[in-house]
């Protein structure tokens, strides 16, 4: 028995060993590693690196140059478009309100990531639209596209394969195309039932290859398309809260006093003719800084504040164990109604400067309270 004992205490003190021995070796391997980086580190500061010697000859006049110059060049090709809103943008249009469906639209690489930012503005402003890729369109994505929809196309070039290669299916099925690029004579322009010319004189970057300026007047003819079809439908901000419920501005025209507000036992309440005391201890137990007092009915008499806690304090004539809450509440007291915006109830706080309401039912009942704190979380205010 001995013998074994000893033989199993001889293998565990070889697995422990072998352990100790593999995270030795792991932490030695940290080690290399942390010490490589600060040799990299210290490599790439040093001034003989090649790439820092480049940056020291960028001083930062240069630097905020180099942007100006960018900005100026995108900012005139923007104000250019002005110019190229004709008759084919107010036709662009029709065709997009007159949709029954919704509008497609679609590009390849740099126009692609603008097609997909033209589609989201679209549709949070009121015209149904999602983004199809097109070299994924002729590979079945086709059919997510139906005779009742309108294709919105970029390209600056006009001449992109993948885009060209599913016209012919979107033309059989008699989808209105509506080509956005940076060359009217193109392929795409001429094959489309209205072009929009977004093209520009020189890309922002200097070798004039990287697409800056022409994505850039791409995107605003897209959201000036967005915007003269959100005014000519009449959108408003609570259509765009409805599809924003997220959005602060949803929470601002979308949840009621009903959805902040405290319900049931979490409401503090007393009834007519109870002591302060007893209202103290409410006040104390539901956290809201008040209580309201009620008849036999739950119909609301006043509100007890701990403003008026103060002031029964300060008078020396006033015993809070004997003094019933009816003689220092507050009659009547602010009320509202639970169908109430709950942004309604924040601008009734600041207007009378209190910092909690009750909420009543058309026969003035107690239904529940809400204070400032809950319109914080809720992130009303």
């Amino acid at each position: 028995m001995r013998a074994k004992l000893a033989e199993h205490l001889g293998e565990g003190e070889t697995a422990l060993d072998g352990f100790h021995a593999k995270l030795a070796d792991r932490h030695s391997k940290e080690l290399r590693g942390q010490s490589l980086s600060a040799l990299r580190l210290q490599t790439f500061m040093s001034a003989t690196h090649p790439i820092r010697a480049k940056l020291a000859a960028l001083d930062s006049e240069h630097l905020r140059r180099c942007a100006q110059r960018v900005i100026a060049i995108e900012a005139e090709a923007i104000q250019a478009l002005s110019d190229k809103i004709d008759h084919r943008f107010t036709q662009a249009c029709e065709l997009m309100l007159a949709c029954t469906g919704r509008v497609v639209v679609s590009g390849m690489g740099k126009s692609g990531h603008i097609a997909r930012k033209i589609a989201a503005t679209l549709a949070s402003t009121g015209t149904p639209a999602f983004f199809v890729h097109p070299a994924e369109a002729s590979h079945g994505d086709l059919g997510m596209i139906t005779p009742s929809d309108v294709v919105l196309a970029l390209s600056n070039s006009g001449e992109t394969d993948e885009l060209l290669t599913i016209l012919p299916v979107v033309t059989r099925k008699g989808v209105p195309l509506i080509a956005m690029t940076g060359k009217p004579a193109s392929t795409l322009a001429r094959l489309a039932n209205v072009h929009l010319d977004v093209s520009v004189q020189v890309e922002a970057c200097p070798l004039n290859l990287a697409p800056t300026s022409s994505t850039s007047a791409a995107l605003v003819m897209g959201d000036a398309l967005a915007v003269a079809l959100l005014e000519a439908r009449g959108f408003t901000e609570d259509d765009f809260a409805a599809s924003h419920p997220a959005g602060q501005l949803g929470r601002r025209l979308l949840l009621m006093i009903r959805d902040v507000m405290h319900q049931g036992a979490e409401v503090p309440s007393v009834q007519s003719g109870s002591s302060v005391s007893v209202a103290l201890v409410e006040m104390t137990r539901k956290r809201l800084g008040m209580t309201a007092v009620v008849d036999a009915q739950r119909r609301v008499l006043g509100v007890f504040t701990d403003g008026d806690l103060r002031r029964a304090l300060d008078d020396e004539n006033t015993d809070l164990r004997l003094t019933q809450v009816d003689a220092l509440m507050t009659r009547g007291g602010r009320r509202v109604r639970a169908d109430v915006l709950a942004i309604e109830a924040a601008r009734l706080m600041e207007e009378h400067q209190v910092s909690a309401l009750l909420v009543v039912d058309s026969d003035d009942r107690l239904v529940g309270a809400l204070n400032f704190h809950d319109l914080l979380r809720a992130r009303v205010v």
